[in-house]
C-alpha cells in the first residue's frame, strides 16, 4: 500500500483508540501520551503474562479475540506466532480499522478475519485454543452466557480484562455505565467480583488466577488503580501456578461503607 493512501485511510476514521505504526514511520493518530502508555502497560500486565504460560509463542494456536476494536491484541498475537485469529466487534467501523491494519502490516490474508457481530450471537466455531475477553464483561448485563460462549469455542486458555467489584462475596453489582456507547445489549451491566468471576469460569471447568498488577506508570490507567480493573487467566488443564496472583483487597468494615449522614447519626 502506498504511504499517501495509507495516510488518506488512517485520517478518514475520527478516532483511533490504539496506537500503531508502520513503515515510513506512519502511525494512527492518538492525542495523548496516556493512551499510548496505556496499552503498552496493558500489553506487559496480561499479555506477557499469556505467553509466559505458552513457552513464549502462540505457534499452532488459533486465537479468537472478542470485542477486537482495531485489533491491537489481534496483532500481538499474530506476532506471536498463532496461527489464526478471528476478531469480532459490535462496531462496523473498529473492524474497518482492524482489516486495515493487518492489510498495512502485510499479515498474510489467510491467517486471520474480523467481523462485525454481537459476541453473544456471533458463530465463532468451536476451534480456538485461545479467546481473549478484554473489555467486554463489564459491557454486558449476561456474564453466563458470555462464558457460555467462550467455553463452546473451544478455549483452553482465556484472557479476560475487566472491571471489577470490590465485593468479597461473589456477586455481580448492576450498574449503569456514564459512557454507554460500547455498552452490548441492555443499557445495564453486571461487573463481577473476583470470587464471581473465578465461580463462573470454575463452572464450566476452568482454574482461574487474578494477576498480579505489575503497572509502572497509571497514566491512562487510573481503572486500574485500588484494583478497580484487573486481568485475569483461566486455564482448562494447564497449571496456572507459576502466574504471579493478585492478593485479595484488605477487607473495608461495615462502618466504614456507611454514608457520612449515617455515621453522624
Amino acid at each position: 500500500m502506498e504511504a499517501q493512501e495509507l495516510e488518506r485511510r488512517i485520517a478518514a476514521f475520527s478516532r483511533w483508540h490504539y496506537p500503531f505504526t508502520f513503515a515510513g514511520g506512519i502511525s494512527t493518530p492518538i492525542p495523548h501520551r496516556a493512551m499510548v502508555n496505556r496499552q503498552e502497560q496493558r500489553r506487559r500486565y496480561f499479555f506477557e503474562r499469556l505467553l509466559e504460560l505458552t513457552g513464549g509463542s502462540l505457534q499452532g494456536r488459533r486465537v479468537l479475540d472478542m470485542g477486537c476494536n482495531a485489533g491491537w491484541f489481534s496483532l500481538l498475537a499474530i506476532e506471536a506466532g498463532a496461527d489464526y485469529v478471528l476478531g469480532v466487534d459490535g462496531q462496523q467501523a473498529y473492524v474497518e480499522q482492524a482489516q486495515l491494519v493487518f492489510e498495512a502490516k502485510g499479515i498474510d490474508p489467510v491467517r486471520y478475519r474480523f467481523e462485525q457481530g454481537d459476541v453473544l450471537e456471533h458463530d465463532a466455531g468451536s476451534d480456538f485454543e485461545i479467546v481473549l475477553c478484554l473489555g467486554v464483561m463489564d459491557r454486558l448485563a449476561k456474564p453466563v452466557e458470555l462464558f457460555e460462549r467462550i467455553a463452546g469455542a473451544g478455549a483452553e486458555l482465556v484472557v479476560i480484562d475487566t472491571e471489577v467489584s470490590r465485593a468479597r462475596l461473589a456477586l455481580f453489582e448492576v450498574a449503569s455505565l456514564y459512557d454507554t456507547s460500547d455498552v452490548m445489549g441492555y443499557p445495564l451491566v453486571m461487573i463481577p467480583s473476583r470470587e464471581a468471576l473465578a465461580e463462573l469460569a470454575g463452572q464450566l471447568g476452568y482454574e482461574t488466577v487474578a494477576l498480579e498488577l505489575n503497572i509502572t506508570d497509571f497514566a491512562g490507567m487510573s481503572d486500574y488503580h485500588r484494583e478497580r480493573r484487573l486481568a485475569f487467566i483461566c486455564s482448562r488443564g494447564l497449571s496456572l501456578e507459576r502466574l504471579p496472583a493478585q492478593p485479595p483487597a484488605p477487607s473495608v468494615p461495615w462502618w466504614l461503607r456507611k454514608p457520612k449522614a449515617l455515621l453522624s447519626s
